[in-house]
């Protein structure tokens, strides 16, 4: 592989529970929802303002209205997760590595940029990626594959010759749909739930399995 491609959430950190515990606030105490864990986490992917619409339908808010209500979610997902972010087991020396032989890495994310920077000014390891694309850099949300070929283009590298990092089945079906390969971690979904994506080389909880390190 000539570069490697990380999704955030969920890949790079394991903050998937506290989002799930910021959106089902949102929804059922802030607007009236009875939305249970499974089912929130279950919708839980792509743009804020996507996730809105797919839970209450296209006319229950103004766009004004959705956009307030993605960053009033990002806010307390951030105020819970904070004392506790940190990247997954493995991740910093990988990304050294990583860096120290010149391959090119990006975030190819949904999250917004309001998240992307709270992880890499927090943690202090922005200067590792070469490109960022975030929610605000595309039209169309995973599994379509605009994230991911954005991703490469910036970082000139042809979409077979990037290895994209994900941990949930529209992530991996993104990569699919650009041509690249998938690790998964397993840190939200189960093994079972790739069975249907042949671009996917191996799965693992966190970057400290013997087939991630071999990578670098």
């Amino acid at each position: 592989m000539k570069a490697f491609i990380f999704d955030l959430n969920g890949t790079m950190i394991h903050d998937m529970d506290y989002h799930t515990q910021a959106w089902q606030q949102l929804l059922n105490e802030d607007l009236g929802g009875q939305f249970t864990r499974e089912q929130v986490k279950h919708q839980m992917y792509g743009k804020n303002q996507e996730v809105l619409v797919r839970m209450f339908g296209p006319d229950r808010f103004t766009e004004e209205e959705m956009t307030r209500l993605a960053v009033e979610k990002e806010k307390r997902y951030q105020e819970t997760y904070r004392p506790h972010l940190r990247l997954l087991p493995g991740l910093p020396e990988f990304l050294a590595r990583a860096h120290q032989q010149g391959i090119p890495m990006a975030i190819g994310s949904a999250a917004i940029p309001f998240n992307i920077d709270f992880v890499l000014d927090t943690l202090n390891i922005r200067h590792y990626f070469a490109a960022i694309v975030s929610a605000d850099d595309v039209t169309i949300s995973k599994p379509h594959p605009e994230t991911f070929l954005k991703a490469a283009s910036q970082l000139g590298v042809a979409p077979a010759d990037c290895l994209v990092f994900e941990d949930v089945p529209k992530g991996a079906e993104a990569a699919l749909n650009a041509g690249m390969r998938a690790v998964i971690l397993t840190t939200t979904h189960e093994p079972a739930e790739f069975a249907h994506m042949p671009n996917v080389l191996h799965f693992s909880p966190d970057y400290t399995d013997a087939f991630v390190r071999g990578l670098v």
